[in-house]
Order: structure tokens, then sequence, then C-alpha cells
């Protein structure tokens, strides 16, 4: 069952579904850093992807300001190449986080199955914050614990979730053909919501 898999998904695959698969994968290596364990394990514990609701940009790598965020954060752009989702890669995922609330109702058409486990990534933050950490099986760092906890943390989120609606402002704007600024910006939106995740997965 390990590694603990998260997919991302936004349009096109190059700007910010991109931004958040690299960026959880980073928050995932300091995670380990700051409790003393070998960063390399990080792809055992927490497997990072993504994909696009559309295949326009199939096989492309990521938008060169999206890159410039990842990369100046300290993260890793290496052998990324824009695809388009398939069901099976909903089949495959723990957590599904989308960048808006369109993308969530994409991904849960294509497979009904996987709405619980379907999140605007902005609404999977603010759904973090009234998860009790302690309730959670407990976080260590190996590839079975880390899996229990996830599962468990996608499912208590679920719970915080019933009765209530996404909000405009968990989207993330599509920065796209707009100015570095902007871009900053939602990489700094997406890192409200992967950094939390991280602490939570690796306590």
């Amino acid at each position: 069952m390990p590694p603990f898999t998260v997919l991302h998904v936004c349009m096109g695959n190059i700007c910010r579904s991109p931004m958040a698969e690299r960026l959880l994968a980073l928050a995932v290596r300091e995670r380990l850093t700051r409790r003393a364990q070998d960063p390399a394990q990080a792809e055992e514990l927490v497997h990072s992807h993504s994909a696009g609701t559309g295949g326009w940009h199939a096989g492309e790598e990521m938008n060169p300001p999206a890159a410039r965020q990842v990369t100046g954060r300290g993260g890793d752009v290496a052998g990324f190449a824009a695809r388009k989702l398939r069901s099976d890669h909903i089949d495959a995922a723990d957590l599904v986080l989308t960048a808006t609330a369109d993308q969530q109702e994409y991904v849960v058409a294509l497979r009904p199955d996987a709405a619980a486990r379907t999140f605007v990534l902005g609404e999977f933050g603010r759904l973090l914050a009234a998860v009790d950490a302690a309730a959670l099986p407990p976080g260590d760092a190996t590839p079975e614990a880390v899996y229990a906890r996830g599962v468990a943390l996608v499912a208590a989120a679920h719970d915080a979730r019933l009765g209530a609606s996404a909000l405009a402002t968990d989207d993330l704007d599509d920065p796209w053909g707009r100015g570095d600024q902007c871009f900053s910006r939602v990489a700094d939106e997406i890192e409200e919501t992967v950094h939390p995740l991280a602490g939570v997965l690796l306590p």
C-alpha cells in the first residue's frame, strides 16, 4: 500500500499542480531533515505527483515562472513532464488536491468513488486545522506509519467538511501568462497547505 500517494490536479499541468507536486515533496524532505533522518527516503514515504484535466501541454516541462518558484524555494524540477489526468491516477491516489472547485468536480465526475478523498487544495488546508492530530495513528518515519496516518487524516478531513461547502477563496488563481509576482503568491498559498500536511504526516 505505501507510500502515501498525493495527486495534484490543475488544468494544463504546467503551473499550479506541478508547483504543488514539487513543493509537497520538498516539505517532506525538510521534515525528515528536521527529524535528523535521511531526506532521500522522502519518496518512499510520500509519493507526490500531478496531472491536468486537459492534455494540451502533455510532455512539456514546467512553465518557467512556476519552475523558478520551485527552485527558488529549494525544490527540484528535474524530470517533470506534463500529462493528462486519467482514471487510474485517481484510483491510485490516497489524497487528490485540486487547484479549483471546478477541477474537484471534474475528478469526482470521472471517479465518483474518489469524492471522500478529493479536496480543493485551499479547502484541505483549512480543514487540517480542524483535525485532531492526536487522534491519528502514531507518527513515525516509516512507509507504513506515514500511510496509516495519511489515510486517517484524509478521512478526518472529510468528516470535518461534512455539511460545509468549499469557499471561493479556496481556489488557486491560474497564474499562467502572468508575472512572477502572481506565481509567487500562488506558490505561497500552496505552501500554506503542503507545509502543514507534511507536518501532520511527519510530526
